[in-house]
């Protein structure tokens, strides 16, 4: 954890350079993270942003879906989900086996972790053409998707 703290707070540095004076952060509930986001942010000189800082996980991930936001699994810890978790859509049939499991459906405990591809918001979004589910040892064993080939594609403006 120390060097994953060493190389944050270098790579937030060097973007203080370019004017940044704040980041956004996703924490939802746990103390834990928000202290360490709020000791290492006035460390390095910038401002936390917590946009969903106690918030209900459910009705987070509900809105994101509802908005036409689209994200994959791109990591998920081996001991709670196998390899067919990884490139799973984020949707609501996954958000109801999450909640019959008792997972966060945001992930929060950092059961798994997502990757935004589309949503309303976006001039362009990402077509994942191939995949592959990896098991990958660090501070946990988890399955990670190893994206071998993607397109960016244009969406269509409305007028």
């Amino acid at each position: 954890m120390e060097e994953y703290e060493k190389e944050f707070k270098e790579a937030v540095s060097e973007l203080k350079h370019s004017g940044i004076r704040g980041m956004v952060f996703g924490d939802i509930y746990l103390d834990e993270h928000k202290d360490w986001v709020d000791r290492v942010c006035d460390e390095i000189g910038i401002t936390p942003i917590e946009p969903l800082w106690n918030n209900s996980p459910f009705s987070l991930v509900e809105e994101f879906i509802d908005l036409g936001f689209k994200a994959i699994v791109v990591s998920a810890q081996a001991d709670k989900f196998d390899r067919s978790f990884a490139g799973k859509e984020v949707d609501k049939k996954l958000i109801n086996e999450l909640k019959s499991r008792n997972i966060c459906p945001c992930g929060e405990n950092g059961e798994f972790h997502t990757f935004v591809i589309d949503g309303p918001t976006f001039k362009k979004r990402i077509e994942i053409l191939e995949s592959e589910p990896v098991l990958k040892e660090g501070f946990w064993r988890h399955w990670f998707l190893d994206i071998k080939r993607f397109q960016v594609i244009e969406k269509e403006k409305i007028v």
